[in-house]
């Protein structure tokens, strides 16, 4: 019977979620960083590229259902995200935000063609420029984005609705500096919804992981799952558990 168990248990740990960290793209001056559960069920999805010889774009997006029914949406929207994005960043002299504003309007009217109807997709956007320091973005109904510098850590709330709700659904662009030392943290709502006797991690949880964890956008990423994890006191599976992180240096 102790065989038996012990079997058992080595089974159940072999098959726990696991934490997977997407390759990290280069950059000059700031590195970032993609990790996630293994145990992914629904629609989250990450995507970045260079899109200029300074700019880097990258997104989070949550499509709604599950994983299996969104993956037809999730291919659409992803292959809109680089094309688009290689378009309409490429150019040296160009204005962000209304690039940005653009590109969420495709990505906003691809995910509803893919859908075939509505089809809601919280999502959070950014071009990194690597020559001033600075990140465009939106935020259409994502969690919050959250920016440590020095001295605090500051909310990136959302400018806009989830896409794929809408044919015509405006949505702001935003532009915010990144200081030496200083980090960005877009994590999943699998990250802000992980709970433990009736108390989430939010994004207080994630706030207190930022200030607390300096260094390499690995490392970051890596944190937060760990907090999350040691929160609930078991490996997520309630969600896809996700953060991207990009840390800038000196």
């Amino acid at each position: 019977m102790s065989s038996l168990l012990s079997r058992f248990f080595r089974s159940s740990e072999e098959i726990a979620p696991q934490i997977v960290h997407a390759d990290s793209p280069s950059l000059q001056g700031a590195d970032m960083a993609v990790a996630y559960f293994s145990s992914c069920s629904g629609g989250d999805f990450h995507d970045f590229a260079r899109v200029s010889s300074t700019r880097f774009l990258f997104g989070l997006l949550d499509v709604a259902g599950k994983r299996e029914t969104s993956q037809a949406v999730r291919r659409a929207a992803q292959a809109c995200f680089r094309a688009a994005g290689q378009e309409l960043f490429a150019a040296d002299e160009l204005n962000e935000a209304d690039a940005m504003v653009e590109l969420a309007r495709r990505l906003n009217l691809e995910i509803m063609r893919a859908a075939g109807g509505v089809r809601s997709c919280p999502a959070f956007a950014g071009c990194y420029n690597e020559e001033l320091g600075t990140m465009c973005y939106v935020n259409a109904g994502h969690t919050p984005g959250l920016l440590r510098d020095d001295s605090s850590v500051v909310e990136l709330p959302a400018t806009g609705l989830p896409l794929g709700l809408f044919s015509l659904a405006p949505t702001d662009a935003r532009i915010v500096g990144l200081g030496p030392q200083s980090s960005l943290a877009i994590v999943s709502r699998g990250v802000v919804e992980a709970e433990c006797r009736h108390e989430e991690f939010g994004l207080a949880g994630v706030r207190h992981v930022m200030q607390a964890t300096l260094g390499p956008a690995k490392d970051l990423s890596q944190s937060i799952l760990e907090r999350v994890q040691d929160f609930m006191c078991r490996a997520p599976r309630h969600n896809d558990v996700t953060a991207l992180t990009l840390t800038r240096g000196n």
